[in-house]
């Protein structure tokens, strides 16, 4: 079988202050009082004011709504908060039933201010006072069941201009146990990474000796499912990859990209013998560059394609000489009745076929990675040299960085009817475990191309 391929990141973390918890996936709560000894569960009372677990409010927090105020999330928490319709929430994924005692870590700028703290609909509130980092306790909740909570944070009143800044949150209790998972740092940059949220491969098996000149594949992303900053990729190879976009609230991209032979962020530092060539591409297609992520040649259509709709992806790949492989791609539009030419690139120092197979899904805007998305894939083949059909039909989940470090776990695959399906972020509290392998239901009957009319 062929070689499992993950696709290389690196990536990120989060926190809270006046704070509503909400517990995800059909979690509920009930407060405990902090003196009554209701529980026996919480020794919480007898932990020292500087103890419990560390959650950065940088990595793990979103700012809920869309109010255009100062208000943000940096690297160092939530700063410049300054309008009371601003709120914000935390995640932190808990492993165990029992109770939690969660603190705000903040420091008030100017005056004193309150926030409220919910976990379902149990609320409490937290006075802030003093310009110096402070612990100021928001309460305790029972917590019955594993997954993540969602804890939101809000304002009630301020003195001076800000409601106050806020590092982190921290939490102890029965529930915190070496497997809670948040973002815990930004080694890595982190904090990036983990907003953004974990992405997601199929890495598609095939027979160690079956060589695939072609490979094809068909996605549909559900209604509702094509959330802004998503890539749903299609056709995965060892030296690139093809797949469509949602780039911005009005545009959507088919986008082909083949990495350089060279390892660098940055396309200008590839010599010149190392460079992808770009031979020719579609109509209306856009072609440059790419860095950041390992650099190479780039081309993109802006296409509007629909959710709820199955779009086809094509990939073709052929040695041309001794050390260079020409990849081309090839998008069927349904609106148009027609497959369209994106690109065709020469890479050097390269001479094979179409390898190590996969697809994937991610968030690349990190202020969406609080968003569930889902995708379906089906009906996958490939093609060899000789001209037979091979179809695909078994696949390893795997997750990156994130997800493996397990500062993000809302992660997840596998098969729906004859498709492979993944989805990620959203912070949904059953999870996949990676490495899994999934195999669909064979459809055995090969997909119908005119090779010779491709343009």
């Amino acid at each position: 079988m062929t070689k499992s391929f993950t696709r290389m990141r690196k990536h990120a973390t989060r926190s809270f202050i006046f704070l509503i918890v909400v517990l995800c996936s059909g979690f509920y709560v009930k407060a405990i009082a902090p003196s009554s000894g209701a529980d026996t569960l919480v020794p919480v009372d007898t932990l020292p004011d500087s103890s419990g677990l560390l959650v950065p409010t940088a990595g793990n927090t979103w700012k809920l709504g869309n109010v255009k105020s100062g208000a943000n999330i940096s690297d160092s928490g939530i700063r410049d908060w300054t309008d009371i319709r601003d709120s914000f929430i935390t995640y932190v994924r808990v492993a165990a039933a029992g109770t939690v005692r969660i603190r705000i870590r903040a420091g008030a700028t100017t005056g004193n201010s309150k926030l409220t703290v919910w976990i379902g609909n149990v609320k409490h509130t937290v006075a802030l006072s003093g310009t110096g980092l402070q612990n100021f306790d928001a309460g305790t909740w029972h917590i019955p069941d594993t997954g993540y909570l969602a804890i939101h944070i809000t304002g009630l009143s301020k003195q001076g201009r800000e409601f106050g800044d806020i590092d982190a949150l921290l939490l102890d209790g029965t529930v915190i146990n070496g497997r809670t998972a948040f973002v815990k740092n930004n080694d890595g940059n982190f904090f990036y990474w983990g907003r953004r949220g974990p992405s997601v491969h199929l890495n598609y098996l095939l027979g160690q000796d079956v060589q695939a000149e072609w490979f094809y594949n068909e996605v549909t992303v559900p209604p509702g499912n094509d959330v802004l900053g998503s890539y749903f990729m299609a056709d995965g190879f060892g030296e690139g990859y093809f797949g469509m976009q949602v780039n911005s609230p009005t545009s959507r991209h088919i986008l082909f990209s083949v990495w350089s032979p060279y390892k660098t962020d940055n396309p200008k530092n590839i010599p010149e013998d190392q460079r992808i060539q770009l031979l020719r591409k579609g109509e209306d297609v856009h072609a440059g560059e790419f860095g950041n992520e390992g650099s190479g040649g780039q081309s993109y259509l802006s296409y509007p394609w629909k959710a709820g709709e199955t779009y086809r992806f094509l990939m073709h790949a052929v040695p041309d000489s001794v050390d260079h492989t020409v990849f081309t791609a090839y998008f069927y539009a349904p609106e148009e009745a027609r497959w369209r030419l994106i690109a065709s690139f020469r890479r050097p120092k390269t001479r094979s076929y179409l390898t190590h197979l996969y697809s994937f899904l991610e968030n690349f805007m990190p202020n969406q990675g609080d968003k569930q998305r889902r995708v379906l894939f089906g009906n996958q083949w490939i093609r060899t040299p000789e001209g037979q059909w091979v179809e695909i039909d078994s696949a390893r989940f795997t997750t990156d960085n994130t997800g493996r470090l397990g500062y993000r776990m809302d992660y997840g695959g596998g098969v729906a009817g004859t498709q492979f399906y993944l989805r990620n972020c959203g912070f949904f509290s059953d999870f996949t475990p990676a490495g899994e392998i999934f195999t669909r239901p064979v459809i055995g009957t090969p997909p119908q191309v005119d090779f010779e009319r491709l343009p």
